[in-house]
């Protein structure tokens, strides 16, 4: 090969290698409740594989948020989430980069109880509109630009809603043309309405709202829409609202809150008040489906926190200990009190750790045994950090009340 050759070649090879970086996708937002998938996964990587003594690098602290458990979303480098100020609660974004706030709409009368006010709910983004459901019902579209709000329905006084105990804090589920939510009403328990203008689409009678927020299913043609209810969980067709099965062995009768964890046609639904968890095969045949227990056991008690899948194990806090077990067989492969009671996510062979007491933690996502890879913590007030993390362009994003911080766990920077 001549050295023109050699020079040309090496030009196309180089296009070539700089072509296919640029071409690599970015990996999906954190655009609704635990994910782009509703599992609690963020597809980021090039994260760090340990952290520092006293945590990674703070890039920015913000206050703003009010009063509220709601975790964040983010699209289009803005972050949205809900908070309370005096009687009213907000919808709010806020710039990813600076935090610094850039709009607050009003979405309904404050949500009050002992275990804290507010909105618990997280916002979910679709194009270039916000979906957010407030404490006290208020269901609102917003463009989230500008935060207008193009749409709003409360689903206490049109579908006569009953309010939970503890406020709603279900997070909308958008699929194709509707919103499907669980508004837990007499005439109507689990509604669809047209995501455009909130007209209602259908609805169905029976279960009062529990605290969970809803998962697609697909099996086959079939898609379902699986909820977790105040009494059971269950799956409907989102075309129509037909039932189509309903399982009830892990259900308590004080507050369902964990979201199921879906892995091809089997559902994992947990509950904690000494309650346990289910894992559920479901089969579906043209439009009919049916749902058989494999598996029942108390090694998984969800709380307020929703479970992980990471390959074949599932990593959650069997009330307050952070426990592995293996999702087609229930079998615990250990246990550890970890950070303590709290919440997690996962990203880049990590499990990302956030105690109700503010302490944050990172460790392995491995069956083979539970390893620490730092931690520290957060000044908190006086109520739990409830809020659940995100991971968003190499940001942690962690919520107490008022406060927002913002870890940067890029590992190259």
């Amino acid at each position: 090969m001549s050295g023109q050759s050699a020079l040309s070649f090496s030009g196309v090879w180089l296009l070539t290698v700089v072509l296919g970086v640029a071409q690599v996708p970015a990996p999906p937002e954190w655009s609704q409740w635990r994910g782009p998938n509703r599992d609690g996964i963020s597809r980021e990587t090039g994260l760090l594989r340990e952290w520092p003594s006293g945590g990674p690098r703070l890039a920015w602290q913000a206050t703003g948020t009010g009063t509220a458990y709601s975790s964040f979303s983010t699209s289009g480098g803005r972050l949205y989430t809900l908070g309370a100020r005096d009687d009213v609660e907000y919808v709010m974004a806020f710039d990813r980069a600076t935090g610094k706030k850039l709009w607050e709409t009003p979405n309904g009368r404050r949500f009050r109880n002992e275990q804290g006010d507010g909105p618990r709910s997280t916002p979910t983004t679709d194009g270039n509109v916000v979906y957010a459901f407030g404490g006290s019902g208020e269901l609102s579209c917003l463009d989230a630009a500008s935060g207008r709000k193009l749409w709003s329905v409360n689903v206490v006084q049109k579908f006569g809603g009953v309010t939970p105990y503890w406020g709603y804090s279900e997070s909308p589920l958008v699929i194709g043309d509707r919103i499907v939510l669980n508004a837990g009403g007499r005439r109507a328990s689990i509604v669809a309405l047209n995501k455009t203008d909130g007209s209602t689409l259908w609805q169905q009678a029976g279960d009062e709202a529990g605290y969970s927020s809803p998962v697609l299913l697909r099996t086959g043609s079939l898609q379902q829409v699986v909820f977790f209810t105040a009494s059971r969980g269950l799956a409907v067709d989102p075309r129509d609202g037909r039932l189509l099965w309903t399982h009830e062995r892990a259900s308590n009768r004080t507050a369902n809150i964990a979201t199921p964890v879906v892995r091809g046609n089997r559902v994992f639904f947990s509950s904690d008040y000494g309650t346990g968890a289910a894992l559920v095969d479901v089969r579906a045949a043209g439009n009919f489906a049916t749902a058989n227990e494999v598996y029942f056991t108390r090694d998984m008690r969800n709380h307020h926190a929703s479970s992980v899948l990471v390959g074949t194990h599932l990593y959650g806090f069997n009330s307050s200990i952070l426990t592995a077990i293996e999702f087609d067989t229930g079998t615990m492969a250990w246990r550890n009190r970890s950070v303590g009671k709290g919440s997690l996510i996962y990203a880049d062979e990590r499990l990302y750790l956030y105690s109700e007491n503010g302490v944050v933690g990172l460790a392995d996502a491995s069956p083979t045994g539970y390893v620490e890879r730092g931690r520290f913590q957060l000044k908190t007030g006086g109520s739990p950090t409830w809020s659940h993390p995100i991971i968003t362009n190499g940001l942690l994003i962690l919520r107490d009340q008022d406060r927002v911080y913002a870890y940067d766990i890029r590992a190259v920077h």
